[in-house]
């Protein structure tokens, strides 16, 4: 059993418990009257090392729930890493920028702290602009300041590190205590699917 307290941040939510893998994941009820998107779900950012599984986990919850979301790497390439590299690598659309990032984890990781220096959520705050759920927050300060100005109602963590590596501490400096839920993306696509699906319907029923 994985034993998790409820953080501060779910302290008004009721607790429930469902079984998301073969191992017990606690799972808050949530009741959301201040973040709560058009589609009923909360404001989910989600997390967890590269390649782990966290964009098919939103592309998941989009097509079968409604949700909106932006990755930090598409929307960082979109709205100032672009111009920022596009002499340095060649690039010559944002997209191409976008599809490069695997190749400077370390670069974008640093880039993004220093477009947020001034104010710890302002990519995250430009993202829930126009997008429900933010993909892909790296940096552990960043995300206590989001969870202090109340941006986020939860933050699940995609876990995939029985099969793969984890994320370098030169590029990513949280873990899975950062997180209220963990679901683990360690069996077959299908499986994970069928997580997905569940923890979508016990949001979207929240």
């Amino acid at each position: 059993m994985l034993e998790k307290a409820i953080p501060p941040s779910m302290a008004f939510f009721l607790p429930i418990c469902c079984i998301l893998s073969t191992k017990t994941v606690y799972l808050w009820k949530i009741n959301i009257m201040k973040n709560e998107t058009k589609n009923g779900l909360p404001k989910l950012l989600i997390v967890g090392s590269a390649r782990h599984g966290k964009d098919t986990f939103a592309e998941l919850l989009r097509d079968n729930f409604g949700l909106k979301f932006k990755s930090s790497s598409q929307s960082a390439a979109d709205i100032f890493l672009y111009d920022k590299l596009k002499e340095q690598y060649g690039y010559t659309t944002p997209e191409e920028c976008f599809e490069d990032r695997v190749n400077h984890r370390q670069e974008w990781y640093e880039a993004i702290c220093d477009y947020n220096k001034d104010n710890l959520a302002r990519l995250a705050k430009d993202i829930l602009s126009s997008a429900g759920c933010y993909v892909g927050m790296r940096d552990r300060a960043e995300i206590k300041a989001c969870m202090e100005q109340g941006l986020f109602d939860l933050i699940i963590w995609v876990d995939a590190s029985e099969r793969l590596p984890k994320e370098p501490s030169t590029s990513f400096n949280i873990d899975k205590s950062c997180a209220d839920i963990v679901l683990e993306n360690n069996g077959t696509l299908e499986e994970f699917i069928t997580k997905t699906k569940r923890l979508g319907n016990i949001l979207n029923k929240s």
